[in-house]
C-alpha cells in the first residue's frame, strides 16, 4: 500500500484509525497504467462486449460465478427432515441475508401449503376466537421491520474443549438478518379481547412435528408481527411459508414457522422444546429456562477461518455485531488477542435487534497475530470473554453461546480458530 498519510497504529498489532477510509489520496493495491497501457486499454474491447447477452429471465439467480456461496446443511437420524442449513456468513457483506442463503432449522422437514387451505386460529382466554384465511390477513394493515434471527443453538461447537476448524458460517452460521413485512399482532389480539387471566401465548406450527412454544403476552402485544413477507417477496417455504411469527431479538425456536394457531393461556405449555431443550444446566445444578432474549454477539467474519492473507500490507477487518435487547452501541476489534482495542466503525442505518456491520483497517506486518471482536450494546452489556463464559455457565450446556471469537493469523497469512 502507498499513501500520502503516516499510518500510526492506534491499537496493538496494527490497528488503524476507523477514520482512516474517509481519507483522500489512500490508494489500496491498484496498478497504477502508464500512458502506453492506458492508450491500449481504451480501445480494448472485452468479449463479454462483442455479442449479444442472455434474454430476460422471469426470476433472477446469482451468477455462475458464485455457486460457492451456498448454505451448508446437515440432517440428523431423529426424523427425516430434521436439520439444520447455515447462512455462509464469511461471504456476505452487508446486513442482509438473501432469501436464499437465509438459515434453517426443521424438525421434521418443510412442509407443502397450499395457502388458499391454510388458516391461523387464535383461542383459549379470549371473548372472541378467530380463524383467519390467508387472504384475510393479507388484508390488514402492515408494518415492516429489520431484525435478526438467531437459533438458540447457534455456535454450541465452542462449549466444546478444543476449538472446531470450520468456515465461520458453518459454525456461527445459524443467524441471519432480513426485512419482514406483516400484520403486529397485537392488532390481532385486540380483536380476539383478551380476557384478564391471559399471560402466555402457546404458537404452533402446521409442519409434521407440530413444532410449538410458549411465549409471553407483553413480548407479544409489543413487537411481534405476523409475517408474511420476507425481504420483500412472499415467505418462501423453507422459512414459514405461507405465514410465520416473528420475535425480533428473541431465540429462533419461538419464532415459529408455517404458523396455524395461536393458544392464549395463563401459563406456558412446558413443551419439549422449552423443558428438555433451550434449557441449560449450570453449574449450580440448577436449570436456566426460558432465557429468550439472545444476547449482544459480535464475529469477524473476514477475515476468518477459510481465508488466507497472501501478502503482507493494509487490510479491512469486516465483522457483524447484533443483539436481543436492542441496538449495538459500539464494536471494539483487538489485533493481540485482548492486549488492547480499537474501536470500529459502524455501518449506518444501526437499527435495535438487527445485524450491524462494522470494519475498521489493518496493517498486517506479516507477525502472527490474534483478532478478535467485542460488541455493547444500549444497555451497557459487554459481550463476555469465552473465559468468562464458561465462568458464568459451566460447560454441560448446549444453547446461547455468544463468547468472543478469536482468529490466528500465522506468519503465512493462514487463519485458524483459536481460544484466547
Amino acid at each position: 500500500m502507498t499513501a500520502k498519510h503516516d499510518l500510526k497504529p492506534i491499537a496493538g498489532g496494527g490497528l488503524l484509525d476507523r477514520r482512516l477510509f474517509l481519507k483522500k489520496g489512500l490508494t489500496f493495491s491498484a496498478v497504477v497504467l502508464s500512458a502506453d497501457v492506458l492508450a491500449q486499454g481504451e480501445h480494448y474491447r472485452p468479449d463479454s462486449s462483442k455479442i449479444a447477452g442472455k434474454p430476460f429471465s422471469n426470476y433472477g439467480l446469482p451468477s455462475q460465478y458464485e455457486r460457492e456461496t451456498i448454505r451448508w446443511t446437515m440432517g440428523n437420524s431423529m426424523a427425516d427432515g430434521n436439520g439444520v442449513s447455515w447462512t455462509p456468513l464469511q461471504d456476505l457483506e452487508g446486513t442482509i441475508t438473501p432469501n436464499g442463503l437465509h438459515f434453517e432449522r426443521h424438525h421434521n422437514g418443510v412442509p407443502e401449503i397450499d395457502p388458499q387451505q391454510h388458516q391461523l386460529l387464535i383461542h383459549g382466554l379470549v371473548d372472541k376466537s378467530l380463524l383467519f384465511e390467508v387472504e384475510d390477513l393479507l388484508r390488514y394493515p402492515m408494518t415492516s421491520l429489520l431484525c435478526f434471527i438467531e437459533c438458540g443453538g447457534n455456535s454450541n461447537a465452542a462449549w466444546r474443549s478444543k476449538p472446531i476448524q470450520t468456515k465461520l458460517g458453518y459454525f456461527h452460521g445459524m443467524a441471519s438478518c432480513s426485512e419482514w413485512t406483516g400484520v403486529p399482532l397485537r392488532l390481532l389480539l385486540d380483536e380476539a379481547k383478551l380476557k384478564g387471566r391471559a399471560k402466555w401465548l402457546v404458537a404452533e406450527g402446521a409442519d409434521a412435528s407440530l413444532m410449538n412454544v410458549s411465549l409471553p403476552l407483553e413480548k407479544a402485544l409489543d413487537d411481534c408481527i405476523i409475517a408474511l413477507y420476507q425481504n420483500g417477496e412472499r415467505i418462501r417455504p423453507e422459512n414459514g411459508y405461507p405465514l410465520r411469527l416473528i420475535a425480533p431479538g428473541w431465540e429462533g425456536v419461538v419464532n415459529v414457522k408455517w404458523l396455524r394457531r395461536l393458544h392464549i393461556t395463563n401459563r406456558p405449555v412446558m413443551a419439549r422444546n422449552e423443558t428438555s431443550k433451550y434449557t441449560e444446566l449450570m453449574p449450580s445444578g440448577k436449570a436456566r429456562q426460558f432465557t429468550f432474549v439472545m444476547e449482544a454477539k459480535s464475529l469477524i467474519t473476514h477475515p476468518s477461518f477459510g481465508h488466507k492473507l497472501d501478502k503482507q500490507g493494509f487490510y479491512q477487518i469486516s465483522g457483524l455485531a447484533w443483539s436481543g435487547h436492542g441496538k449495538i452501541k459500539k464494536v471494539e476489534v483487538s489485533a493481540d488477542g485482548g492486549k488492547t482495542w480499537a474501536t470500529a466503525d459502524l455501518q449506518e442505518p444501526v437499527l435495535s435487534k438487527c445485524f450491524t456491520r462494522f470494519r475498521i483497517p489493518w496493517q498486517w506486518t506479516g507477525e502472527k497475530v490474534i483478532l478478535k471482536s467485542r460488541a455493547i450494546d444500549e444497555t451497557g452489556y459487554v459481550q463476555p470473554e469465552r473465559e468468562e463464559l464458561v465462568k458464568q455457565r459451566g460447560t454441560h450446556g448446549y444453547f446461547h453461546y455468544n463468547a468472543i471469537v478469536s482468529w490466528e493469523i500465522d506468519r503465512d497469512g493462514s487463519i485458524t480458530h483459536v481460544y484466547a
